[in-house]
């Protein structure tokens, strides 16, 4: 039996052998990266981690194919049946129900490029295109009436209207932007759609954004301009990082030539305690995650409101917490970490950076003060912990805010500021402990001067030194 057994062993060794050295073939000649990135469920890295796995399913419609059919979102294709009437009704003029339909039919074969395979394999074209349509025209309604706030004449409840904004930011509910843009190609409101969704983005921006400043990517598009955007989240990623070049260039520090990974500071007590404080940015640079910077500034040194020396401030960006903030950034995240996106990271980098500096309910506090944080979730430990646990595991890129890193780190560890802050901060954070300490520096000034006198004052000025102290 052992000789017979044999011969099948090595054969059964050499087909694996075989599938290895095949399947490396293929993985090596395979692209790395789509140019569009397809529409998929989330990895199972983040799936594991219970806390959020709540945040990366729909709370009350499903859209696209992941979830659909699902018992818990029947209620849901009610209201996105009514919804699609009302786009059909409402926006297009000589043109019916099936004719949208057809149009999505027609395009059926490349809408399904936009998902991984596994999430539509268990629809026929027609099953897809179906729910595609629906989806679609929903979505667009929605956007609309988000924006002329017509849901009250429609009916509809705000608490379902909150639950469906946060729903249509999840990466397992995206529709691809190319089915959007067929659909409001037939309508006489092309316009106005396409408005509504550059501000619904703006709405759900959570930036705060000054004046009339521009979203990327939501600028009117022509046929030879940038391209549009994989899907919805996409584009309020790119909102939310604003252009590349929109981080603010500092001075390269020293500090690059012999640690750049180092980072001896844990939160934003440490840094202040260093003399480093942080700052809101600037409106020219725009709100954006990217617009972030260092710069190196000696203030309120003399008598003032405050007696404060200050060393550096970081410039941040001012941003609105609330209850969208933790499945925004949990979906945007795992949007980057899709294998086939490839992509800077910059949402994640973000988050590494904010929570190196946010450790405790007193950064939080120090960061509203300062008005880069708007807290609309509660208490300051909650808002620590929120970015805490989504801070938990990331890999950024390492390259993101490297010369502020460097600057903030060659800042901390200079001894001589470090002295000073601590000393202007202990002794002169308002103007009574100032006062006091100026009072007991002109004391010590006094008895050194007396005591100078006492020692080394000449023999003929003796009677007089000791009348002088004698009236002190």
């Amino acid at each position: 039996m052992a000789g017979t057994s044999t011969p099948c062993i090595e054969c059964c060794m050499k087909e694996r052998f075989k599938a290895v050295m095949a399947a490396g073939e293929n993985a090596k000649n395979q692209p790395q990266t789509a140019p569009t990135p397809k529409l998929q469920k989330v990895k199972f890295l983040l799936r594991d981690n219970k806390n959020f796995a709540k945040f990366y399913e729909p709370r009350v419609v499903s859209l696209g194919p992941i979830h659909h059919g699902k018992e818990k979102y029947r209620l849901g294709e009610k209201y996105k049946l009514g919804l699609t009437k009302d786009f059909v009704t409402e926006s297009c003029e000589n043109v019916t129900i099936e004719d949208l339909y057809k149009k999505i039919e027609e395009e059926i074969k490349a809408l399904r490029e936009c998902f991984e395979e596994e999430v539509t394999r268990p629809y026929d074209n027609g099953g897809l295109a179906w729910i595609l349509f629906v989806d679609g025209c929903a979505v667009l309604q929605y956007i609309y009436y988000a924006v002329k706030e017509k849901f009250t004449e429609k009916s509809i409840k705000r608490a379902s209207v909150a639950f469906w904004q946060q729903d249509l930011f999840l990466l397992e509910n995206q529709l691809p932007y190319r089915l959007l843009e067929s659909l409001m190609s037939l309508s006489k409101m092309k316009g106005k759609f396409r408005s509504s969704i550059r501000d619904f983005i703006k709405k759900n921006h959570n930036m705060v954004l000054e004046g009339g400043q521009q979203l990327p990517g939501n600028r009117e598009r022509s046929e030879d301009s940038e391209p549009p955007p994989t899907h919805l989240l996409d584009l309020l990623r790119t909102s939310l990082l604003g252009p590349p070049g929109s981080q603010t260039k500092t001075k390269k520090s020293k500090i690059e030539r012999k640690d750049p990974e180092w980072q001896s500071y844990r939160n934003l007590q440490e840094l202040k305690a260093a003399g480093i404080i942080v700052k809101r940015s600037c409106i020219k640079t725009g709100n954006y995650l990217r617009s972030i910077s260092f710069a190196r500034k000696w203030i309120n040194l003399l008598p003032g409101k405050y007696f404060n020396l200050h060393t550096g401030h970081i410039s941040l960006p001012p941003m609105i917490v609330d209850d969208s903030t933790r499945p925004k950034f949990l979906n945007m995240i795992a949007y980057e970490m899709c294998l086939d996106f490839y992509n800077d990271f910059g949402v994640t980098s973000y988050i590494s950076f904010l929570d190196s500096l946010i450790d405790e309910a007193s950064d939080v506090k120090d960061l509203r003060k300062a008005r880069v944080l708007y807290n609309f979730l509660g208490s300051d430990e909650e808002v620590a912990q929120l970015f805490n646990e989504i801070g938990t595991d990331l890999v950024p890129d390492l390259k993101a805010y490297k010369d502020v890193k460097y600057q903030i780190q060659e800042c901390y560890d200079n001894t001589w500021m470090k002295f000073t802050a601590e000393f202007f901060h202990y002794h002169f954070r308002n103007s009574w402990t100032g006062l006091a300490s100026l009072g007991a520096l002109f004391a010590l000034f006094l008895g050194a001067t007396q005591t100078w006198f006492a020692v080394f004052s000449p023999d003929d000025c003796n009677d007089f030194c000791k009348k002088f102290t004698q009236n002190l």
